[in-house]
């Protein structure tokens, strides 16, 4: 379950226009990137909860999508753990990886399985996807000497070994979700009771990267990681219209874009539709018309 249904207030004004996990990064919407993630490691069946701006996943894109996918619409946010218990009737039973919808990571999905299976068969509740940090007392998790979280949310519940950050993709089982609020998040309102009463949460390290799409500056800079990674200069999409006197340098001019002016256009991402003026650099141009500027 991939949960989509939060209000993205950090990236306004982006997620005016559409929902945080449908902001564009590269070529295509930020949650298919997840999803092909998912594909590639075995995921066969997908469900969404969707709130602000649910009309934007309409039925073209989730054709798009390598997996079958259904969606559950939520009139009043739930939570992350209510909206998974929301989404009962539709999601299957037994284990579940859940996956946030602003984060884009490098997970390995048959590395998280593989730990889910045996970190619940020591008696853990649940396994979290985390990125080591380099000295103790850093990152959002605390943990043992076998990756058990011990510190969350300022709370201690042992000696802390190492620490972490959480990269917002979890696996869980049948135990987690009979617990579930139905309205309430995972940290508060499920692990830190849980860890109260002295059970134990896990974690992997089965992931190499992650991006929080929290800010417009980390929206772009991982829309330039993109153009870094696929090892071209410029992404231009086929149908989109250059001017004849603009050179585009570094720069994600998406499907129906137009780009007028002169001069150049350097380090800026123009999403689908919009039209960009250059000269313009370091810079988001949404559909609306709206520039909305970035750090170098």
């Amino acid at each position: 379950m991939i949960l989509c249904a939060g209000l993205g207030t950090r990236l306004r004004p982006l997620t005016n226009e559409l929902p945080k996990p449908l902001v564009w990064i590269g070529d295509r919407p930020a949650l298919a990137h997840i999803v092909e993630r998912l594909h590639q490691g075995g995921v066969d069946n997908l469900v969404l909860n969707t709130h602000h701006l649910a009309d934007r996943f309409d039925d073209r894109l989730l054709s798009s999508l390598p997996i079958p996918t259904r969606l559950v619409h939520e009139p009043t946010i739930r939570g992350t753990a209510g909206g998974v218990a929301g989404a009962e009737e539709v999601l299957p039973a037994g284990e579940l990886i859940v996956w946030n919808g602003d984060i884009l990571a490098d997970v390995d999905i048959a590395d998280l399985r593989r730990a889910y299976v045996q970190k619940s068969a020591r008696g853990a509740l649940a396994v979290l996807v985390v990125l080591p940090r380099d000295r103790v007392g850093e990152g959002t998790l605390g943990l043992d000497d076998d990756g058990g979280i011990v510190r969350l949310r300022g709370q201690v519940f042992g000696e802390e070994k190492r620490s972490a950050d959480y990269v917002g993709v979890q696996m869980i089982g049948a135990e987690v979700r009979s617990r579930l609020p139905a309205e309430g998040c995972f940290m508060a309102d499920v692990y830190l009771p849980a860890l109260r009463q002295g059970e134990r949460i896990a974690t992997t390290n089965s992931v190499t990267r992650f991006t929080d799409l929290g800010t417009v500056d980390a929206y772009h800079e991982e829309n330039m990681r993109w153009l870094r990674d696929t090892g071209v200069g410029s992404h231009v999409a086929d149908d989109a219209v250059v001017g004849p006197d603009v050179h585009v340098g570094a720069s994600i001019i998406g499907a129906g874009a137009t780009v007028e002016g002169t001069v150049s256009i350097h380090r800026v991402v123009v999403w689908p539709g919009a039209t960009a003026r250059a000269p313009l650099e370091n810079a988001v141009v949404l559909r609306s018309g709206e520039v909305v500027p970035v750090k170098r």
